[in-house]
C-alpha cells in the first residue's frame, strides 16, 4: 500500500524542522514563549500521527503508508519508509511521549530551555525514521544520529557526572553499531541494493548468516540492552535529567528490540533458530539476575533502570521463541513498558524537584504529604510488578504463554520475573510512600499542581486502557507477526 500523502516524512521531519527551530531562536526568544511552543509543536507532531492509526489496514499484509525516492543514486540508495505492524505503534508513542516530556520540563528547566524542548523534538523525529525506514543506509543513519541529542541532552543538562554517563553512552552505542554497518555493507555486496525487504529474501549460507546475526547482535544487544553489555543504562539514567531518563526507557531501548524484528531474524532465519537458545539465556539472565539487582539499589532510579533491564529481557525471550503469542507478548511489552516506564521516571522527577534527592532511605511517609501523587505512583508502581488489569500484566502474560509453549521450564524461570517485579517495586512503593512522615523535608512537601497532575493522568489512561482493551494494539501486529514467523520457519539457504 503506497500512501498517496507523504504522512510518514510529515512525522519525521516537522518535530526535525521544528526542533531547529527552537535551538536557533532560543536565544532571542522568551523562555515562557518558547515554552508554549514547544508544547504546541509536540502536540502538532503527535496529532500528525494519528492518521497512521486510523487508516493502517489490520488485515493487510505487508509495508504501508510506502513512500520511495531516489537519495544516492551511484549506489541505488532510496529515501524508502513504509510501517507495517510490527511498528506501527511505536510512532504515535514517541511523538506522545514527547509531549508529556516537554510538560515535565514546563518549570524545571531554567538554562537554555529553547535547545532543551528542540533537542527531544528533534529526538523525536530521528526515532519515529528508525521505526520507518526500509533502506539500509536511511536507517543506519537515523538510528546514529539518535545518539547525538541524547549525548546533548546527558552532558548538558544532566547530573553531576554527566559528561562520563554521556560518553559511556555514546561510545557503548556508537561501537555496538560499527559491526551493523560492516553487515549491511556486506549485503549490499551480495544483493545489489540496500533494500531491507530484498535483504529478507536474500539466501544466505548458514555461516554467513551467524556472522550476520552476531554483528547484529552486538549492536542491538547495546540498545535494549542485554546483558551482559547493560552497564552504561543505570549510569546514564542516573545523570539524565528526569525527559531524558523517559524517552530513554521508553522509546530508546526499544530502537534494539526492534531491530531484531526488522534484521535479525528476518534476514537471517536459520542463524536465528541456530542461536535461538543463546538468546533465550540471555533473556533470562537479564529477567532473573537483573531483576535481583534492581532488588539491592538505594537510588530510585537506578532500582527503575535495572527494572527497564529485567522488562526488556521479557521482550527478547518472545521474540526467540519463534511463535505467535511470545512475538506478540514482546511487542506489546514494549509499547506498556513506554508508557510505565515514563511514568516512573516523571514520578521520581516530581520528587527530586522537590528535594533533590533520589535516595530511598530519604523518604518516607509521602502519602501524608502527597495524596494524589501517592496514588499514581502506587498505580504506576503495581503496573510495572505486572497487576491484572493493567498494561504491564498483558504482554507478561502473553509471553509467559508462550513459552509455556515452548518449555515449561523456561517459562517457570520467565514467570519469576512477577515476584522479583513486585518485590522491588512494592518495596520501594513501602518505603518512600507509606509510614510515617520520616522526616521536616518530607513534611514540607506539597502534593501536585494541574501540570504534573494531568500530565501523569494521562499516562494512568494509557495503562489501564491497554490493560484492560488490548485487543486495538494486539490486532494490529497479528498479520505481520505471522508473516515474519512464517519467513523464519522457512529455510534461506541457498540451493546447493
Amino acid at each position: 500500500m503506497s500512501a498517496g500523502f507523504p504522512i510518514l516524512s510529515l512525522a519525521i521531519w516537522l518535530p526535525i524542522l521544528l526542533g531547529a527551530t527552537l535551538i536557533f531562536v532560543s536565544r532571542s526568544v522568551e523562555r515562557a514563549v518558547l515554552r508554549q511552543a514547544a508544547l504546541a509543536a509536540s502536540v502538532l507532531c503527535f496529532l500528525v500521527t494519528i492518521p497512521l492509526i486510523t487508516g493502517f489496514d489490520v488485515k493487510a499484509s505487508g509495508m504501508q503508508f510506502v513512500e520511495k525516492a531516489l537519495w544516492i543514486e551511484r549506489f541505488g540508495i532510496y529515501y524508502t519508509l513504509g510501517i507495517d505492524g510490527l511498528s506501527m505503534w511505536f510512532i504515535p508513542l514517541t511523538a506522545l511521549i514527547t509531549v508529556f516530556v516537554v510538560i515535565a520540563g514546563w518549570e524545571i528547566i531554567e538554562d537554555r530551555v529553547g535547545e532543551y524542548m528542540g533537542s527531544f523534538l528533534l529526538l523525536s523525529g530521528l526515532m519515529i525514521g528508525v521505526f520507518s525506514a526500509l533502506d539500509g543506509v536511511l536507517f543506519y543513519v537515523f538510528f546514529e544520529a539518535t545518539l547525538i541529542p541524547m549525548y546533548l541532552i546527558i552532558g548538558i543538562w544532566g547530573g553531576p557526572n554527566r559528561v562520563y554517563a554521556a560518553f559511556k553512552f555514546f561510545l557503548y552505542t556508537l561501537l555496538g553499531s560499527l559491526l551493523t554497518l560492516v553487515a549491511f555493507v556486506y549485503l549490499y555486496m551480495k544483493s545489489g541494493s540496500f533494500d531491507v525487504l530484498a535483504w529478507h529474501t536474500l539466501p544466505l549460507p548458514l555461516e554467513a548468516q551467524i556472522l550476520i546475526f552476531l554483528a547484529f547482535l552486538v549492536a542491538f544487544a547495546v540498545k535494549v540492552p542485554m546483558w551482559p553489555v547493560h552497564t552504561w543504562l543505570p549510569d546514564a539514567h542516573v545523570e539524565a535529567p528526569t525527559g531524558g531518563s523517559v524517552v530513554l526507557a521508553a522509546i530508546m531501548l526499544k530502537l534494539g528490540a526492534y531491530g531484531f524484528l526488522r534484521f535479525s531474524l528476518p534476514i537471517a532465519p536459520d542463524a536465528s533458530r541456530e542461536l535461538d537458545m543463546l538468546m533465550i539465556v540471555l533473556s533470562l539472565i537479564a529477567v532473573v539476575y537483573i531483576g535481583l539487582v534492581a532488588l539491592v539499589q538505594a537510588d530510585m532510579k537506578k532500582l527503575v533502570a535495572y527494572s527497564s533491564i529485567a522488562h526488556m529481557g521479557f521482550v527478547t525471550l518472545g521474540f526467540f521463541m519463534f511463535n505467535a503469542l511470545g512475538v506478540q507478548g514482546g511487542i506489546v511489552q514494549m509499547i506498556s513498558h513506554g508508557f510505565i516506564s515514563g511514568a516512573m521516571f516523571l514520578c521520581i522527577g516530581v520528587l527530586y524537584d522537590r528535594m533533590h534527592s533520589r535516595q530511598i532511605a530519604d523518604y518516607g511517609g509521602v502519602v501524608n504529604r502527597m495524596p494524589k501523587f501517592s496514588a499514581l505512583f502506587v498505580l504506576f508502581a503495581m503496573a510495572n510488578s505486572g497487576l491484572p488489569a493493567t498494561s504491564g500484566f498483558v504482554g507478561e502474560f502473553m509471553v509467559i504463554l508462550g513459552a509455556v509453549d515452548y518449555n515449561f521450564w523456561i517459562a517457570l524461570l520467565a514467570a519469576t520475573t512477577l515476584i522479583f517485579g513486585a518485590a522491588y517495586s512494592l518495596w520501594m512503593i513501602k518505603r518512600v510512600v507509606f509510614g510515617e512522615v520520616a522526616n521536616d523535608h518530607v513534611a514540607e512537601l506539597k502534593d501536585v499542581g494541574p501540570r504534573e497532575f494531568w500530565m501523569l493522568m494521562g499516562l494512568a489512561f494509557f495503562v489501564l486502557l491497554m490493560g484492560l482493551w488490548p485487543a486495538p494494539f494486539v490486532e494490529v501486529m497479528q498479520v505481520s507477526v505471522q508473516d515474519l514467523l512464517q519467513h523464519v520457519a522457512t529455510p534461506k539457504l541457498p540451493a546447493q
